[in-house]
């Protein structure tokens, strides 16, 4: 024993150390008797030059690699340089959007709320820079990240899902709403959950139901605040689907045409097909209906591409039936949404008070109601609409009366102004979810046009809708009457309330007391143009909707709304051109039917409408005054100041020459000598104003125009000479073009009348009365007349003595106007010379004894140096003119008198070149001409 415990001693026995003696080395002493060297490898201590960098000198591949790193810090870090970066050089989001987008779309799932919050800013600088079609390729990805964000198990992900949701909706609304199916389940997930199919008997009673409400405590808002944000979110989801839906073609219920559209009945979406495609089997199409070889009145004919058959509903909501199966999971969770915040809101369960809502309660009501509402206007077509409605009618209807038509309509609570902290925690909470601040005139107007979407038409074998349907027809007939100003989108929801209710109540009465509301409100003053452009295309497509609805035909309020469109036409004037525009198209719509209360306003306005000074007719733009010109057509009777007016607006280039010629014809037409009318139209326009109109037309210029220029101090009219026997007054090329296509276009009404001799017979009366006492006279009149001259004569005529000296005189100022034109005027005035050429040719070649006289006035010795030349040059003219040959050569013996006057009287010491070529030509004419004239000597006494 003692020999043992020695032996165990020894081996852990102290050493002594002695004084003096050095202490033993350790045996794990370390040697530090060493030197050592450093190497610099000047490679690693270079700076990345080749690309931008921030001010922690770092690359964007630095960046979007520190994106991977473990630290959040890091990660914050990188993306606010990344930040700093893109902003500085915009050009690298061109270079790297692919990069950028993967990498920042990673991290919205991370653990970190910093890094997802510092994410989802840089994912709003990308989206303000970039446009949506360089992002489509890169997209999916991005929705997959979104996805993965949305289903996160971390409800601060889930939060935060939803700004980064909010970023894409505001500035990618098109690319999201491409993908919907796998979108509109995460946000089911994110406010439900799937219930256990154990309970069948629970399933049962709640109709099929799957889906559950869920509550989840560890969120830092109240589960009303998130389902209200969700809801939110999803609602403007629904509007982008829908915004992005095609729209058929005619569908007046998109956002651009107004709510006011037809039943459906009869419309399709056209199919535009490619034969070459078809020849090949590129596309498969179906035809239905025997072809069309038996078409019915009411043909359900559809030419439709064919649907492979194994394509799965749930792939998004581009039928009928998706959008059906998702309503039937969506709706009644919002019911349960709203029963949960309607029964926190008033617990004590008050009667009194309930329809007064507290802000909360009121934003979850009209998110459900708004949600409902797009869930409408998913379906893809008409009918497929109707036929969703009637569901949501026979499965919903008793669950919405009873949630919803209780306590309408609601009302916001007085809340006290002293809180507690906790509640001004939870207000600065809901502040912080944008859009939830709603009134409780939206909220109630919403829940009108959700309601009245689900009232049937009023028919035999159908029930009637109950009390629910004439609270909210009080509802809307109070609101439009109370003179408040509404907003318009307020206001196009109402209208659209009302458009349902008088198509589907088919009741004289209710039309009448809707409708007087919504004229109260049309006649408030100072609504914007927006406002009142659909006021009055609501009016005007429910005009059009009379045919197929008496008690609309039968309105009295919509008889007076168009007996007053003609006065406020008048009233507004040019002031507001779109506005006049759409009143002149309500008022042809009316016309075209006939409408007599509209017609006779229409007349008994129609002076100071088509006043050629402050009338709407003349100072509105030319698609507005070719419609006005329409409405012409639809006058009862056409007095004769309104003619009047329209003759100065044709002629003072008030309007274009072609719109006056349609003028000329509709006054032609509407008149009895035509010879042609529709049904039991009688004629408006009396034969002594026709031909006043048309007289009036020709002249060119008005009784007060013409006195003004007989009394022009300034002298701007040509002086009269031996060669103008008229002082010819110079018009511009403009007005004389445009007054030439007006003549001809009277010619040709007249020419039409059937007897040319009666009709130039006034037209000579017309020239004795009024033309001939005249001392001036514009070039464009003068042209006019010698055109209208010429068409109008009938060989079995012979004009009056003065009207033939009245027409030789036109003829030679006209000619000796040609001179002073081809020196002066510019080659734009080529039309304008040849106009005139032409008709003085024509009329002298026409009108007999037109030529002698002509030749009888050209008086030689009155002439002076310069005016001869002139004469030379006329008569050369007239000799090269071959159509005139024959009456120059009866002529002979006059023109043979005056060339012998001109030679003698040339006082040049040479002779000139116009008047050696006028001597070659007479030798000419009259050596060719004169075996055929000797054959031929009646055309003396003609001529």
């Amino acid at each position: 024993m003692k020999s043992k415990k020695k032996k165990r001693q020894d081996d852990f026995q102290k050493v002594k150390l002695k004084v003096g003696k050095k202490k033993p080395r350790a045996d794990n002493a370390t040697n530090t008797n060493f030197r050592t060297k450093g190497i610099h490898l000047s490679e690693q201590l270079k700076r990345d030059t080749s690309g931008p960098t921030t001010h922690r000198q770092l690359s964007i591949n630095d960046l979007l690699s520190q994106l991977h790193h473990y630290n959040a810090n890091v990660k914050h870090s990188a993306l606010m340089g990344l930040r700093e970066l893109l902003s500085l050089n915009p050009s690298l989001l061109e270079q790297h959007l692919s990069r950028l987008l993967s990498e920042v779309a990673a991290v919205f799932t991370d653990k970190d709320g910093n890094v997802r919050v510092a994410a989802t800013r840089v994912l709003r600088f990308i989206a303000q820079s970039v446009p949506a079609e360089r992002v489509a390729p890169f997209f999916p990805l991005l929705s997959a990240h979104l996805s993965c964000a949305m289903t996160h198990i971390e409800t601060g992900i889930q939060e935060d899902a939803m700004k980064v949701l909010d970023v894409l909706l505001e500035h990618y609304p098109a690319l999201l709403a491409g993908r919907p199916a796998v979108l509109l389940t995460n946000f089911l997930e994110l406010i439900s959950h799937r219930q256990s199919s154990g309970g069948a008997k629970k399933a049962q009673d709640t109709k099929g139901r799957s889906w559950a409400l869920s509550v989840n405590l560890n969120r830092a808002v109240t589960s009303q605040q998130w389902r209200l944000s969700v809801l939110l979110r999803l609602g403007r989801f629904l509007q982008a689907v829908v915004e992005e839906r095609p729209v058929e073609e005619g569908d007046l219920s998109a956002a651009a045409n107004g709510v006011f559209g037809c039943s459906g009945e009869g419309r399709l979406t056209p199919l535009y097909l490619i034969w070459e495609e078809l020849t090949y089997s590129k596309v498969g199409v179906k035809v239905y209906e025997h072809s069309g070889a038996k078409p019915t009145p009411r043909s359900t004919f559809r030419l439709r591409p064919e649907v492979d058959s194994g394509a799965s509903v749930s792939e998004g909501l581009g039928s009928a039936e998706a959008i059906q199966s998702f309503a039937a999971t969506l709706v009644p969770l919002l019911l349960e949404v709203w029963v949960e915040a309607s029964t926190s809101d008033s617990p004590m369960n008050n009667t009194e008070g309930a329809h007064l809502l507290s802000p909360d309660a009121m934003s979850v009501m009209f998110q459900v109601l708004s949600i409902l509402q797009l869930l409408r206007k998913l379906a893809p077509q008409q009918e497929h609409q109707d036929a969703l409605d009637a569901w949501f009618r026979k499965e919903y209807l008793g669950d919405f009366i009873q949630h919803f038509m209780k306590n309408f309509p609601y009302g916001t609570q007085d809340t006290p102004k002293h809180r507690k902290k906790a509640e001004l925690k939870r207000n600065k909470q809901t502040a912080a979810i944008p859009g939830l601040t709603v009134e409780p005139l939206a909220l109630n107007i919403t829940l009108c046009q959700v309601m009245v979407s689900l009232s049937q038409r009023q028919g035999l074998g159908r029930e009637t809708d109950g009390d629910w349907l004439t609270l909210l027809r009080t509802f809307v007939r109070d609101t439009l009457s109370s003179g408040v100003k509404l907003s318009y989108r307020h206001l196009h929801m109402l209208l659209g309330t009302v458009w349902k209710m008088v198509l589907t109540q088919r009741s004289k009465t209710v039309t009448e007391d809707l409708l007087a509301a919504v004229y109260v409100y049309y006649k408030q003053r100072n609504l914007t143009l927006q406002t009142r452009s659909l006021l009055l295309s609501f009016y005007s497509k429910l005009y059009q909707q009379e045919q197929g609805h008496t008690h609309i035909a039968r309105s009295k309020v919509l008889c007076r709304w168009l007996a007053s469109l003609p006065v406020q036409l008048s009233q507004l004037g040019h002031r507001n051109p779109t506005l006049s525009a759409r009143l002149i198209v309500s008022i042809h719509a009316a016309a075209s039917r006939g409408n007599k209360d509209m017609l006779n306003s229409l007349q008994t306005n129609a002076c100071r409408l088509y006043d050629q000074q402050e009338g709407v007719f003349a100072l509105l733009p030319a698609e507005s005054q070719q419609r006005m010109v329409q409405l012409l057509y639809f006058l009862p009777k056409m007095s004769q100041s309104l003619l009047a007016s329209l003759s100065c607006c044709c002629t003072t280039g008030r309007i274009s020459a072609g719109l006056a010629a349609s003028l000329i014809r509709i006054i032609h037409l509407r008149s009895s000598l035509s010879g042609w009318s529709v049904g039991s139209q009688e004629a408006a326009v009396q034969d002594v104003d026709y031909f006043s109109f048309l007289f009036s037309t020709l002249m060119g210029f008005s009784s007060y125009k013409l006195a003004s220029l007989q009394e022009d101090e300034d002298k701007c009219a040509l002086p009269c000479s031996p060669l103008s026997p008229l002082s010819l007054f110079p018009t511009s090329v403009e007005q004389f073009t445009h007054h030439w296509d007006v003549v001809e276009e009277v010619c040709h009404c007249l020419e039409t009348l059937g007897s040319k001799s009666q009709c130039f017979d006034i037209l000579q009366n017309g020239f004795s009365k009024y033309v001939i006492k005249l001392e001036v006279f514009p070039d464009s009149m003068v042209a006019g007349l010698l055109r209208a001259v010429s068409r109008l004569l009938d060989p079995s005529v012979v004009p009056t003595e003065p009207v033939v000296r009245f027409l030789s005189q036109c003829c030679l100022s006209l000619m000796a106007l040609l001179f002073t034109l081809q020196q002066e005027a510019p080659a734009e005035a080529n039309h304008k010379r040849e106009a005139i050429w032409g008709a003085c040719v024509v009329a002298l070649s026409t009108v007999p004894r037109l030529l002698r006289m002509v030749l009888q006035m050209l008086r030689v010795g009155d002439l002076n140096e310069e005016e001869l030349p002139q004469l030379g040059q006329i008569l050369l003219m007239l000799l090269q003119h071959t159509p005139l040959h024959s009456q120059l050569l009866a002529n002979a013996a006059l023109l043979q008198e005056i060339i012998q006057h001109i030679t003698r009287y040339n006082r040049s010491a040479t002779r000139e070149q116009w008047l050696t070529d006028l001597l070659y030509c007479y030798s000419l004419t009259v050596a060719h001409g004169s075996s055929a004239h000797r054959g031929n000597l009646g055309l003396q006494d003609m001529y």
